[in-house]
């Protein structure tokens, strides 16, 4: 195809097509065309019968069943492989996820490994430290629980004024019961806060603990490696 469109552009610019200059233009224009198609690639795929073809493009329809690549010299240079199916599609996603998610928890270990080697030489350092958090927090509950202490006693105080008036058939001072209001406001605060320190002292125990299961692994490789080590 390639030649007779060269020889039919020749024709039509009035080439002498007996002269050795058109002989020689030719010729070149053959060369060319004869260099441009060898360096194409060929590719190589089955078709529906089983019957392996080779051809210079791929059909749509059997784009999906893979095909290889071939050079000028027929060698394979590329391999494409077969589409992969709705299933091994959702299997690839699925081994992908799990090795995106191993090697986060190898991440999230080795800093956790380093921080503890950084922060304790031994497990009591860890065990001190935990102590004076706690201890922290146990001082802010134990104030916190003393001022809900008061803070009843104010209401119990004010309730009381607020009966010897109804006892003396008088009306209960408006400021009494405006501040019963106030202090039992007051109060479901202080419980809230309460409650949201011993929350925090539980967590902080189970992460220390943690901690201290982490560092005792480390502690083990260590001794295990040198008794491996030392000559018996």
């Amino acid at each position: 195809m390639i030649c007779a469109n060269i020889w039919s552009l020749c024709c039509d610019i009035g080439i002498d097509m007996g002269s050795k200059l058109h002989n020689l233009a030719v010729m070149a224009a053959l060369s060319v065309a004869a260099a441009d198609a060898g360096a194409q690639n060929l590719y190589r795929y089955r078709a529906d019968n089983g019957v392996m073809v080779v051809d210079f493009r791929v059909p749509v329809e059997y784009a999906d069943n893979g095909y290889e690549v071939l050079d000028e010299n027929g060698t394979v240079v590329d391999v494409v492989p077969r589409a992969l199916t709705p299933e091994e599609r959702a299997n690839v996603a699925l081994a992908r996820e799990l090795e995106e998610s191993a090697r986060a928890e190898q991440q999230r270990l080795q800093k956790w490994d380093e921080s503890l080697l950084l922060r304790y030489s031994t497990i009591e350092d860890i065990e001190d430290a935990r102590d004076r958090s706690l201890s922290d927090l146990k001082i802010r509950v134990s104030i916190l629980k003393s001022n809900r202490r008061s803070l009843r006693q104010q209401v119990e105080n004010a309730q009381a004024r607020v009966a010897a008036s109804e006892r003396a058939g008088a009306k209960p001072l408006q400021a009494d019961l405006d501040n019963i209001t106030v202090l039992k406001g007051e109060i479901e605060s202080t419980e809230a806060q309460i409650e949201s320190r011993q929350t925090q002292i539980a967590a902080m125990t189970d992460s220390y603990q943690r901690d201290i299961d982490r560092f005792r692994q480390l502690q083990d490789v260590v001794d295990l490696r040198h008794r491996l080590e030392t000559p018996q």
